[in-house]
């Protein structure tokens, strides 16, 4: 373990944070608890500056920083909320920086990281992906004398993110037995882990994965940090394919459990966060708490549990992808490739024959061909419960038309999806 990762320097970065940035509030979720059926918190990140909590980490190491290292600048990679709280910290402290982004960071975040920043921010825009951009920005660090602040494997932004955990001690006003952490580079579960097993080591620290980005699973298994061949980006808050060896060296020892969550699950999260609670949280946001409802292993549930809702930077635009994502999950909406005479009445002998009365069309997409005698139609249903999908199927059975379901991971869903 690193030197500098100790308890009392975790109560150091808590006072260098001091009122600077937000000591965001640890509230009971009625829906979680109910579900549970045992007090279920949410420790509320997404309401942190810049909607994160990676302002914690970023602005503990660059306060950190000598006169000398302010005057030569900061740089970072970024496409999201690490950038927002390099910016921040910049700002605030007055020391000149400069954010490396991806080509594909959207107008949005570009626009949002120049608002915090201001003056003191420069963005580089260059490299399809986060490993590329970041080569840049240390590249330039190393050329221009300036400091490269890592989103995650580094002392000071872990004893930053600790400080998350020990807000989470400081305001529960009953026993948490457990603590569930989403896991990206791994900094923010370190720092949680580094305070809580400090203060009661009977506390059960465990790590949410998203399913398409087990990398500190992988990690674990190998007895060191591994890449992945391949991750699925939609989890980008999560989505890493290397964790951090620094945040590695210290949850092989303290990390209880690793479970992962399929995106499905993630987003149906999303979605009861968003409906129940009022919280707009992005995908690693609601990562942890999708884990508590249907992914924890056994534990002692006669204490709390705290999940950490890790950040709120969610595009609006994407909750059409997201609604569709959970539905899919949940076995409530199903596609079907259905053969049809083309003859008049062939879709009136369907819906008559084949659906129930509960059952919705929500995509019917068919292109008459005039040289052959059947065609086929992409259909997608909603039914009310997955209870219904057996019946559904017995009458598409002795249908006299031809219906394939498409299962999810058929090509034909990457135009769905």
């Amino acid at each position: 373990m690193h030197s500098d990762l100790t308890p009392a320097n975790v109560v150091g970065a808590a006072q260098r944070l001091g009122m600077t940035i937000r000591q965001t509030t640890l509230d009971l979720s009625l829906r979680l608890s109910g579900e549970l059926r045992t007090p279920v918190y949410l420790k509320r990140e997404d309401l942190q500056v810049g909607r994160s909590y990676k302002v914690r980490g970023a602005y503990t190491m660059i306060s950190a920083l000598s006169a000398t290292d302010r005057q030569g600048g900061v740089a970072c990679a970024s496409a999201g909320n690490h950038a927002q709280g390099v910016a921040f910290a910049c700002r605030q402290l007055r020391i000149r920086g400069k954010v490396f982004l991806p080509t594909t960071t959207p107008r949005q975040k570009r626009d949002r990281i120049a608002a915090i920043g201001g003056q003191w921010i420069e963005q580089v825009i260059g490299g399809l992906t986060f490993d590329e951009t970041s080569e840049a920005a240390q590249a330039y660090a190393r050329e221009a004398g300036a400091t490269y602040v890592p989103p995650f494997d580094h002392p000071q932004v872990i004893l930053g993110q600790a400080t998350v955990g020990k807000e989470i001690l400081d305001q529960a006003s009953a026993q948490i037995g457990t603590i569930v952490v989403p896991v990206g580079g791994g900094g923010l579960a370190a720092g949680i882990a580094l305070w809580c097993k400090h203060v009661d080591p009977s506390i059960t620290i465990i790590g949410a994965e998203p399913e398409g980005a087990a990398s500190m699973q992988a990690a674990l298994q190998a007895g060191h940090p591994v890449k992945l061949d391949q991750i699925d980006p939609f989890v980008d808050g999560a989505a890493v394919g290397r964790v951090g060896a620094l945040p590695y060296r210290l949850l092989s020892d303290l990390l209880d459990h690793v479970v992962s969550v399929p995106i499905g699950a993630v987003c149906t999260e999303m979605l009861d966060l968003y409906q129940t609670e009022g919280i707009i949280a992005e995908p690693a946001g609601a990562l942890a708490s999708a884990a508590v409802r249907r992914y924890l292993p056994d534990i002692d549930r006669e204490r709390g549990i705290v999940a950490v809702v890790s950040g709120g930077n969610n595009d609006v635009s994407r909750y059409a992808d997201v609604l569709e994502r959970s539905l899919v999950h949940e076995g409530l909406r199903h596609y079907f490739l259905v053969t049809f005479p083309q003859q008049p009445g062939a879709l009136r002998t369907f819906l008559d024959h084949t659906l129930g009365t509960d059952d919705d069309i929500v995509l019917f997409e068919y292109t008459k061909k005039t040289n052959r005698e059947t065609g086929p139609a992409l259909v997608g249903i909603d039914i009310a419960s997955p209870t219904a999908l057996p019946p559904l199927l017995e009458r598409m059975a002795t249908s006299p038309l031809q219906i394939e379901k498409l299962a999810p991971d058929s090509p034909v869903f990457e135009f769905l999806l």
